[in-house]
């Protein structure tokens, strides 16, 4: 809410004794962006690959034969992002993909034998820290969290809406190259 200060200038900024909630808010906004970061990281020096492909490797584990499309709506990315991701994935020997033998159009990706041993030895959670601290959340919490999220969007005047569906970049680009 904007204020007038003593001089009659608007300021966004609350009176000191209301600031407290706003910079909490922003103090744990910093550490948990903060901690999937030194998460992520931890990732790529343990694996070789980004938190986004260990990700992807996560969950063509728990579902094999997953179609690109089905990927990307998992992990709430372009289709063209988890294309990418993938075929980095192919490239190295982790993934391999499978003509649906019904229907030559369809590919079908399954866990190469590496993608398998890697996963097995990656750090925990494969997903993310914030996937999965997100999943841990009961319905009332993550809604109150939405809720709150969204008010913040509301206020932000120059928001891109495409933005959620990419990876916060240190989940994708590793320091040393591709895998």
């Amino acid at each position: 809410m904007a204020t007038k200060n003593a001089k009659g200038k608007t300021s966004v900024w609350p009176p000191e004794n209301e600031g407290m909630t706003h910079m909490q808010v922003l103090k744990k906004i910093r550490i948990v962006i903060r901690a999937a970061q030194r998460h992520s990281a931890w990732i790529e020096r343990q694996c070789g690959i980004s938190g986004a492909q260990l990700w992807i490797l996560q969950e063509l584990h728990d579902s094999p034969g997953l179609r690109v499309g089905e990927i990307a709506s998992r992990l709430a990315i372009h289709q063209t992002t988890a294309s990418n991701l993938l075929e980095a994935l192919v490239r190295n020997g982790y993934v391999v993909k499978e003509r649906d033998p019904d229907d030559q159009r369809v590919v079908k990706l399954m866990l190469a034998q590496k993608g398998d041993a890697l996963l097995v030895k990656a750090p925990k959670p494969a997903r993310g820290l914030l996937p999965e601290a997100l999943g841990k959340l009961g319905h009332a919490s993550l809604s109150d969290l939405d809720k709150g999220l969204q008010a913040l969007l509301e206020v932000i005047e120059q928001v891109d809406e495409d933005s959620g569906l990419q990876p916060l970049p240190f989940m994708m680009q590793r320091k040393t190259g591709e895998p």
